[in-house]
């Protein structure tokens, strides 16, 4: 393995001396500020020359998206028959120009000077040169703390080991715990925050799930593989956090600026361009949404009345008060009494021409007669009685 990553151990060794080499015109070149800053410099550039396989990655997990409807049509389709549905899903990367591993890119193209950068402070740690870092080189990064943890100390290094990179057990752990968990969260918000904003929530596909896992599986490893084997040395997760740091912003800013269609964080785009009058929408879609708007902001819900209040409350044109007629004075019952006698007698004769002759009742009273009219009326017209209950 040395002998193949020989050549990356000299580039990532020549690019931290560099680096160390500048801001030793501004910090002690044995302090922590000096080799921090220096892998920090380094992270940075590896991610600014990583920018083009960042934008295919961001491109490969839309199609991704786009496409986890149909892969999981062309599943259920051939699920009996794996190599056609293994050519189904080729061809139809192949027509959408999609690349499955596109979305690993950048992740593989670090892992070399990842690898690199922890074999250059492991060199360091057991006071090994390592390419362009010569012994004077080595022991000015041996000399190197940051917050009291040595460069090249990880969290298990023994006290005699520690000791004699000047350094206690106890400022080395509650570092490297701090960074790990740093690193994790990191880790864990940039991929909350792919999945809350960036999704299309439109779509629930199974690629929503994998990604829901990775959230939460990605943390717990770097912590793992932080604390326990094979340890990360202090320089090392120095490297992963600031790598994730820039993720995380490197993310937020693309969320913002180009956000996937459907997802939250597009309808927020689309709210800020629509108020800066910067979008172009179609005028009908513009009236439709102004109706709609307009009809629910006069929508009024009804108020909600006591059981005193309904009963109160006057229904089908009757006065409040149970539906009783109000009382008339003793002038104004004179005077519309003998109305009330003409309506009656209308009333009586129209009845009489209505009714038929053989309902007429049987050697009764005028006065029966009218009551039996006035019941009809109010009733309505009833069923005729059987012969046998007359």
């Amino acid at each position: 393995m040395d002998t193949i990553l020989s050549p990356l151990y000299y580039a990532v060794s020549w690019i931290i001396v560099q680096f160390h080499s500048f801001y030793s015109l501004i910090f002690d070149e044995n302090s922590g500020a000096a080799w921090g800053l220096s892998i920090v410099s380094l992270v940075v550039l590896i991610r600014i020359c990583l920018i083009p396989l960042f934008v295919k990655q961001i491109k490969s997990t839309r199609n991704m998206q786009a496409l986890q409807p149909k892969m999981k049509a062309i599943q259920e389709r051939y699920k009996s028959d794996k190599q056609r549905q293994s050519e189904e899903m080729m061809k139809l990367y192949k027509e959408t120009g999609t690349n499955p591993l596109s979305s690993c890119l950048p992740i593989l193209a670090q892992s070399p000077f990842f690898i690199s950068l922890y074999q250059v402070l492991s060199h360091i740690a057991n006071n090994q040169t390592v390419g362009v870092i010569n012994q004077s080189l080595l022991e000015s990064a041996q000399k190197a703390h940051i917050f009291g943890a040595p460069l090249a100390a990880k969290f298990l290094d023994t006290p005699e080991k520690l000791e004699a990179l000047g350094a206690s057990v106890t400022n080395v752990r509650v570092v490297t715990v701090i960074m790990i968990v740093l690193m994790s969260a990191s880790q864990f918000y940039t991929q909350r925050q792919l999945m809350t904003k960036n999704v299309d929530l439109t779509v629930k596909t199974p690629f929503m799930q994998q990604q829901k896992m990775l959230m939460y599986v990605f943390p717990i490893m770097f912590a793992v593989f932080g604390i326990g084997f094979p340890g990360f040395p202090v320089g090392v997760l120095l490297y992963w956090l600031t790598t994730n740091v820039w993720t995380m912003g490197q993310q937020m800013f693309v969320i913002r600026r180009n956000p996937t269609p459907g997802s939250k964080a597009f309808q927020e785009r689309q709210d800020r361009l629509r108020a800066k009058g910067k979008l172009k929408e179609d005028p009908a879609e513009v009236e439709a949404r102004k109706i709609a708007e307009e009809a629910r902001q006069n929508r009024q819900q009804p108020k909600r009345q006591s059981k005193s209040q309904r009963q109160t409350q006057p229904t089908g044109g009757k006065p409040a008060g149970g539906g009783q007629q109000p009382r008339r004075t003793r002038a104004g019952a004179g005077s519309s009494a003998s109305g009330d006698s003409e309506a009656d007698a209308s009333k009586k004769q129209s009845l009489e021409k209505k009714a038929p002759q053989d309902s007429k009742p049987k050697g009764g009273s005028s006065a029966s007669g009218s009551r039996n009219a006035k019941s009809g009326q109010r009733k309505g017209q009833q069923r005729p009685k059987h012969p046998s209950k007359k």
